[in-house]
Parts: structure tokens; C-alpha cells; sequence
């Protein structure tokens, strides 16, 4: 039978480190360190889409593929639309956090209050969450909503 031989040290040194990490039962609270923007990207492209995920009666998901734009982690996807693609005055975003390690971004952004059976233009960029773009625009894309008029 094999049997667990644990040293009178070790089992002290746990002992003293749970003792030391609830202090009368109080718990520490931990900041979380919030790091610098990083470098940003000289120019931002779009590699993948932009492309309809899915359309729906009333809304659709529009996603695409960047470059890691960099910057500061908190992002937003933008996607510019109308039902005319000269006029494309209509914007939906939606909130990104940058993984840094990535050198690419995936967005993801939901359009609601749509029009069933309409057809939509957009384009697509991304803006830190201080509103400064990230210098990158798609062409003008269209998709139609499904369902039926009532």
C-alpha cells in the first residue's frame, strides 16, 4: 500500500499561508491593473468581410475581420447603414475587448429595428471607446431581411 508521506515543513507552510490569507475572516480585495493603450496600428485592414452572419425579421448580425488595430482594449465594431447606399445614416455598435496576444479581431455587430423583406446597404470600421476611428472603412454591402410584411 503506498502512503502519502508529507514533511511536518510543508504541511506548517500551508498552514501559515492559509492563517495569513483570512485574517479574522476578512478577504483582500485585488485591483485589477489596468495597462497602458497599446501601440497602435499604422494601417488597420479588414481580412475577412465584412459578411451578414444572420438576418432576421427585424434584425441581422454583420461580422468581419481586422488586423489587431491596437489602441486602447475597449473597442466598438460600427456598422453604418440605410436602405440606401448613398445615404448611410443610420449606425449600430457593438462594445469589443482587445485581446492583445491576437493580431487579429473578430467583430460582431447586431442591427435592430430592421424592416422585414427590406433591403439594407452597409459599411463597417471600429473606434476605440473614445470615439477615435481606427482609420479602417469596408465597401458598401447589402443584405435583405427576411419575414413577412404585415
Amino acid at each position: 500500500m503506498n502512503r502519502l508521506h508529507v514533511k511536518p515543513a510543508s504541511v506548517a507552510a500551508v498552514a501559515g499561508l492559509l492563517i495569513s490569507n483570512s485574517i479574522a475572516g476578512q478577504s483582500t480585495a485585488y485591483k485589477a491593473e489596468e495597462l497602458p493603450p497599446a501601440a497602435k496600428a499604422a494601417r488597420v485592414h479588414i481580412t475577412q468581410g465584412p459578411e451578414l452572419e444572420s438576418a432576421g425579421d427585424n434584425s441581422a448580425i454583420i461580422r468581419w475581420r481586422s488586423d489587431n488595430p491596437g489602441g486602447t482594449d475597449e473597442h466598438y465594431g460600427v456598422v453604418h447603414y440605410g436602405t440606401n447606399p448613398r445615404e448611410l445614416t443610420q449606425t449600430a455598435k457593438s462594445h469589443i475587448r482587445l485581446n492583445r496576444s491576437h493580431s487579429y479581431t473578430i467583430f460582431r455587430v447586431r442591427v435592430d429595428g430592421l424592416a422585414p423583406r427590406t433591403t439594407y446597404y452597409y459599411t463597417v470600421d471600429s473606434m476605440e471607446a473614445n470615439g477615435k476611428g481606427d482609420g479602417v472603412k469596408s465597401v458598401v454591402k447589402r443584405f435583405t431581411t427576411s419575414g413577412a410584411i404585415s
